[in-house]
């Protein structure tokens, strides 16, 4: 799509500490042919993500109208991987670390799930989006906030440095077949 403004786009890093973290869209953890099953548990099983084009729609005006006032200053979508791997994402490509602490009933379902329309996004002013996501019908969640240079996911933690240091080693260990 065009941008009218460029200025008025966000990128998918994390722009500063102290910023919460929230996720819009419904998370119902799904794991059909989702990486998640396939890297862990070696299966390519079950249906792949039902997609709803009216969501994605109301999701992604949601988002495209609270970047353009202002309110989101980070924002990347959910996809392969899940949650959890879109944050480390948004960590690792402004060196920022995230505090987040969220005690699901299914952790591996939510944090890999593949849910549609789902997206992770930064913002100073949680309330204003949280209450506008509520007017609006559209599921919001606070999970953190981004802090320091640790990855944090409730007691686990992981440096933003070894993540990209890990993510960067990947594609030339593989080329070397290792």
């Amino acid at each position: 799509g065009l941008i009218a403004d460029s200025a008025q786009a966000v990128g998918l890093g994390f722009v500063a500490e102290h910023e919460t973290i929230l996720v819009i869209g419904e998370n119902n953890g799904h794991l059909g042919q989702s990486l998640y099953l396939r890297e862990i548990h070696g299966l390519e099983t079950g249906a792949v993500p039902p997609v709803d084009l009216t969501t994605e729609k109301r999701n992604g005006d949601f988002i495209r109208s609270h970047i353009l006032n202002g309110l989101i200053t980070s924002c990347h979508d959910v996809s392969d991987g899940g949650l959890l791997v879109t944050i480390a994402e948004m960590a690792m490509a402004s060196r920022i670390g995230a505090m987040v602490n969220h005690s699901p009933e299914n952790p591996s379902a939510f944090w890999f799930g593949e849910d549609q329309t789902r997206y992770v996004i930064t913002t100073t002013e949680p309330e204003k989006i949280i209450s506008a996501a509520q007017i609006g019908g559209i599921e919001v969640l606070k999970i953190g906030m981004t802090h320091g240079t640790q990855l944090s996911v409730n007691d686990v933690s992981t440096s933003v440095t070894e993540l990209i240091a890990t993510n960067e080693k990947w594609l030339p260990d593989y080329m070397n077949g290792r």
